[in-house]
C-alpha cells in the first residue's frame, strides 16, 4: 500500500484538454523528479478503450491508476492523460496512461483528442506500449489498425522526430506461439506504414528510421491471473536500466532534462492544441533556452544576495581586501558549478550561451568592486611612493635614484595587488589603472623635482645676490675707469662658482642635457640681470651720486682729511678735480658694459662738458651712444647733458661758500694796517722817532709800556675778541681790562715776594659779554646759511669755524706761548 501511495498518480491533461500545471509541479516536487537530469524514462500506453491498459500499468509499474470494474459494465475509465511514478524501477520512470481509443463516449467521428493525445505521447514518451488483442492479429478490420494509422499519421507531424520504441503487448494470448504471431504482426504494421501518407521529405522513409518495434504477449488476466502476473513481472525486468545502450529506450536522443520536463510538456501540448506541426528539435532548444535562463537567473539572484559576496563588496568600499581574487573566484565558481550541474542535460549550445550570459552578468555585478579595489591599490601605492620618496630624500639619496627605486618597488607592489585581486573566471585588464598610477607617480616626481629644483635655484640665486649686490654697489660708489672691468671679473668669478656648485648639486636629478644647460644658463642670466638691475638703480640716482662725489672730492684732501679753507688752496683746481670725478661717475653709469666692448662715452663727455669743445653736430644731441646697444644704455647723451647742467647749478653754491670761507679766514688773520697807512705813519712820525733816539729814557719807557701792553694783549686775547666784530670786541676788552690789570699787578707782587700763583685760564668770558654776543649782529661772513650743502663759516668762542657739507672743523686762533712774567 505504501508503494501505491508513493506513485503519486496525477491527471496531467483532463478530458477537455486542459493541462494541469499545478498538478505536474506538485508531482515533480513530491517525487523529486526535477533532480534526475537525463536519467529518467517515460512509458506511455495506448490502446482501445477497456483493453486493460490501466490494469497492465498497475501490475507492471506498481501504480494505482483507476481500473475498470467489470461488474459494472464496460465503459470509459481513464479520461484524458494520467501520469504516475513507477515505484521501484531505476532509473526514474514515469508511466503515462492515455485515454482509450475508439470509445463510445466521444463518438465515432470525434478523433481529435485521440490524435492529440497520441502525438503528445510520441513527443514525450521513450517507450509506447500498444495494448492489442491477440485475436485481432491478421484481421483486416482489427481494432488496432485505426490506432496504428493514428500513430503513424501524427508521427509525420514531428519534424526530425525522435526514435520511439513501440512495444506491442498482445493480450490474452492463445496457444499459437509468439514466434508465429510476431511476423504476422510486423507484416500488418508494415502494410499500415506503407499506406500512410508521408511528407515529401519522408516519402521513402522506412519504418525503422522512426520506430523500434518490440513484441511481447501476455496471458489473460481474468482467466489466468497468476500466469499473467508472472509474465508481467518478467516484462517488468526489461524496464530496469531501459535507457542504457541495448535497453528498450537505448536509442533515444533529444531528451529534455527532468528540470525542464514541466515546461516542455506544457509547450508541446500548447502547440498540439493549436494544431501546429511540432518541431521537436526547435522545441528542445526552446525548452533549453527557457530552463537554462531560469537556472541562470536563479543563480544570479542567489549570487547577488550571497552573504560572502556582500561582505566582500562592503569591505572593498572602505579599503583594500587581502585575497580578494581568491575569495571572489570561489564564490563565483560555486554558482557557476551549480549552473553547470543543473543545466548539463540541456542543449549544449543553449547551455553554453546561457552560461556565458550568466558569467557576463555575474562579472558585471562584481566588476565595480574589482575597480574599487584597484582604486584603493592605486591610492595606497601612490601614498607609499610619496612617503618613501620623501624619506629617501631626507636620508640624502640622489633624487633620480630615489625616484627610480621608489617607482620600481611601488609598481611591483601594485602588480602583486592586482594579481591578488584577479579572478579565475575573467581576464580583466588592469593596465589602464596601472597607467594611471604611473602617470600619477610621474606627475608627483615632476612636482617634487620642480619644487626641489626651484628651491635650489632660489638658494643659489640668493647666494649670487649676496655675493654680487653689495660688492657691485660698492664698485659703483667708487666708480672709476676700471669699474666695469672689476664688475665683469666679479660677475664671472661668482657666477662660475655658483654654476659649478649648482651643476654638481643637480647632477643627482639626472636631467637631460638641454634642461641642465637651460637651468645653468638661467643662473648666469640671473647674475647678469642682477648686475644690470643694480646698475639701473644707481643710474636712477646718478645726480645724487654725482653731488656726493663732488662734495667728497671738493671737501677732502688727497688724504681724505676735511679741507680747511685757509686761503692757500687753489679752489679752481679743486673744483675742476671734483667735477672731473663726478663726470667720470656719469660716464661709468651712462651704459652697461658687461661685454668688454670699447666705447667713447667718457671721451665724448669730457670733450663736450669739461673742455667745452664745440663740434658740429653736438655729440650729446642724441638719444643713443655710438657702438652701444640700445638695451645697454642707462643714460642717453641728451640726459647726460641735462644732468650736467643741473649738477653744475646745484654745486655752484658749494664753490661760492668755499671762496667766501677763504676770504673770511684772510680777514680774520690780517691785523696790520694797509701798506699805505704804514708808509704814512713812517713819514708823519719821523720826528717822534728821532726824538726817541735822542732820549733813551723815552725808549726805555716805551719798552716797558710795550711789555705791559703785550701782556695785556695776550691775557685779554684781543685778536680773538675782535673776531666777533669791532663793537663786541671793544665791549669785551673794556669788561676784561680791569681784572686783567689787577691780575698782572698781583702776579708782579708775588714775584717780588718769591711766590708764584697758577696762571688762570687764558680766556674767561663774562656773563655780560655772552649775553651781548647772543644779541649782537653777525659779521659779514656769518650771513652764509648754515644749512647749505656747501662750506659754511660760523663763529665760536675760541675762533673761526669752517665747515664743509660732510664735516665741520673747528680751528682756534693760536695763542702766545710765552707770557710776561
Amino acid at each position: 500500500m505504501a508503494e501505491l501511495d508513493n506513485c503519486c498518480s496525477t491527471q496531467l491533461i483532463d478530458g477537455d484538454g486542459e493541462f494541469n500545471v499545478v498538478g505536474l509541479d506538485n508531482f515533480m516536487r513530491t517525487t523529486n523528479f526535477s533532480n534526475c537530469g537525463l536519467s529518467y524514462a517515460v512509458v506511455a500506453v495506448m490502446g482501445p478503450q477497456s483493453s486493460g491498459k490501466s490494469t497492465l500499468l498497475n501490475h507492471l509499474f506498481h501504480t494505482n491508476f483507476r481500473e475498470m470494474d467489470a461488474y459494472t459494465g464496460r465503459s470509459q475509465t481513464t479520461k484524458g492523460i494520467w501520469i504516475a511514478h513507477c515505484v521501484g524501477i531505476e532509473p526514474f520512470t514515469i508511466a503515462m496512461d492515455l485515454e482509450g481509443t475508439d470509445g463510445r463516449e466521444r463518438g465515432e467521428d470525434d478523433t481529435t483528442f485521440e490524435k492529440q493525445s497520441a502525438l503528445f505521447a510520441l513527443a514525450i514518451a521513450d517507450i509506447v506500449l500498444i495494448n492489442m488483442w491477440c485475436h485481432d492479429i491478421g484481421r483486416e478490420q482489427a481494432a488496432n489498425k485505426p490506432l496504428l494509422k493514428t500513430v503513424f499519421q501524427v508521427m509525420m507531424r514531428l519534424f526530425s522526430p525522435r526514435k520511439t520504441t513501440l512495444l506491442f503487448v498482445i493480450r490474452d494470448k492463445t496457444k499459437t506461439p509468439l514466434e508465429y504471431l510476431e511476423p504476422i504482426l510486423r507484416e500488418d504494421i508494415q502494410k499500415i506504414w506503407n499506406v500512410v501518407s508521408k511528407p515529401a521529405a519522408h516519402k521513402d522513409a522506412i519504418l525503422s528510421e522512426f520506430f523500434n518495434v518490440e513484441v511481447t504477449a501476455l496471458s489473460s488476466y481474468e482467466e489466468k491471473e497468476e500466469q499473467f502476473k508472472e509474465e508481467v513481472a518478467e516484462l517488468r525486468q526489461r524496464f530496469f536500466n531501459c535507457i542504457s545502450p541495448g535497453g528498450l529506450a537505448g536509442d533515444r536522443h533529444g531528451v529534455v532534462p527532468a528540470s525542464g520536463f514541466s515546461f516542455s510538456a506544457q509547450q508541446i501540448w500548447k502547440v498540439i492544441k493549436e494544431n501546429r506541426d511540432l518541431d521537436l528539435p526547435a522545441h528542445k532548444v526552446m525548452v533549453s533556452t527557457v530552463r537554462c535562463e531560469e537556472i541562470a537567473n536563479e543563480k544570479f539572484d542567489r549570487l547577488s544576495s550571497d552573504a560572502g559576496w556582500l561582505a566582500l563588496e562592503e569591505a572593498v568600499q572602505s579599503g583594500s581586501v587581502s585575497s580578494f581574487g581568491r575569495k571572489l573566484s570561489n564564490i563565483l565558481e560555486t554558482y557557476f558549478s551549480e549552473y553547470d550541474s543543473e543545466a548539463i542535460y540541456f542543449d549544449e549550445g543553449v547551455r553554453n550561451a546561457k552560461r556565458k550570459q550568466l558569467e557576463s552578468k555575474a562579472l558585471d555585478l562584481v566588476h565595480p568592486a574589482y575597480l574599487n579595489l584597484l582604486g584603493h591599490l592605486r591610492f595606497k601605492a601612490l601614498e607609499v611612493f610619496k612617503s618613501r620618496l620623501e624619506q629617501m630624500l631626507k636620508e640624502g639619496e640622489g633624487f633620480a635614484a630615489a625616484a627610480h627605486a621608489c617607482t620600481k618597488s611601488c609598481m611591483l607592489e601594485f602588480d602583486q595587488g592586482c594579481a591578488d585581486a584577479a579572478i579565475r573566471q575573467a581576464k580583466w585588464d588592469a593596465s589602464k589603472v596601472r597607467e594611471k598610477l604611473r602617470r600619477d607617480i610621474d606627475a608627483h616626481i615632476s612636482s617634487v623635482r620642480n619644487a626641489k629644483l626651484s628651491e635650489l635655484v632660489a638658494r643659489y640665486e640668493e647666494k649670487l645676490r649676496r655675493s654680487l649686490s653689495e660688492p657691485v654697489e660698492s664698485l659703483f660708489d667708487s666708480a672709476g675707469r676700471d669699474t666695469w672691468a672689476s664688475i665683469r671679473r666679479l660677475l664671472t668669478c661668482e657666477t662660475e662658482n655658483a654654476v659649478s656648485e649648482f651643476s654638481t648639486t643637480i647632477s643627482s636629478f639626472e636631467l637631460d642635457q638641454p634642461t641642465m644647460e637651460s637651468m645653468l644658463q638661467g643662473l648666469r642670466d640671473y647674475a647678469r640681470n642682477l648686475v644690470m638691475k643694480k646698475a639701473k638703480e644707481q643710474a636712477g640716482k646718478i645726480l645724487i651720486l654725482m653731488k656726493d662725489r663732488f662734495s667728497t672730492v671738493f671737501s677732502h684732501d688727497s688724504d681724505l682729511m676735511p679741507r680747511v679753507w685757509t686761503g692757500k688752496e687753489d679752489i679752481k683746481t679743486i673744483t675742476k678735480d671734483a667735477r672731473t670725478a663726478s663726470l667720470r661717475l656719469l660716464a661709468v653709469m651712462a651704459a652697461i658694459r658687461l661685454d668688454e666692448k670699447p666705447d667713447k662715452i667718457e671721451n665724448i663727455l669730457f670733450s663736450s662738458l669739461m673742455e667745452g669743445t664745440e663740434t658740429s653736430p653736438d655729440p650729446l644731441a642724441s638719444s643713443t651712444w655710438e657702438e652701444v646697444p640700445p638695451e645697454n644704455i642707462l643714460i642717453t647723451p641728451v640726459q647726460c647733458k641735462s644732468l650736467w647742467r643741473q649738477f653744475k647749478a646745484e654745486t655752484e653754491f658749494t664753490v661760492t661758500q668755499a671762496i667766501s670761507a677763504q676770504e673770511a679766514y684772510k680777514r680774520s688773520n690780517n691785523w696790520l694796517p694797509p701798506p699805505w697807512a704804514i708808509a704814512a705813519m713812517v713819514i708823519l712820525g719821523f720826528n717822534e722817532f728821532m726824538l726817541l733816539l735822542r732820549n733813551p729814557l723815552y725808549l726805555m719807557f716805551l719798552f716797558v709800556a710795550f711789555l705791559i701792553s703785550k701782556a695785556m694783549w695776550v691775557q685779554m686775547d684781543v685778536p680773538g675778541q675782535f673776531q666777533h666784530g669791532t663793537l663786541a670786541g671793544l665791549i669785551s676788552i673794556s669788561s676784561r681790562f680791569l681784572p686783567t690789570v689787577m691780575n698782572l699787578l698781583k702776579r708782579l707782587a708775588e714775584e717780588a715776594q718769591g711766590h708764584q700763583t697758577p696762571v688762570p685760564p687764558r680766556q674767561q668770558s663774562s656773563v655780560a659779554f655772552q649775553s651781548f654776543r647772543n644779541q649782537s649782529q653777525p659779521n659779514p661772513t656769518s650771513s652764509i646759511p648754515e644749512s647749505s650743502v656747501s662750506s659754511n663759516v660760523s663763529v665760536s668762542d675760541s675762533g673761526i669755524e669752517y665747515s664743509s657739507p660732510n664735516l665741520t672743523q673747528r680751528r682756534g686762533t693760536k695763542t702766545l706761548e710765552t707770557e710776561l712774567s
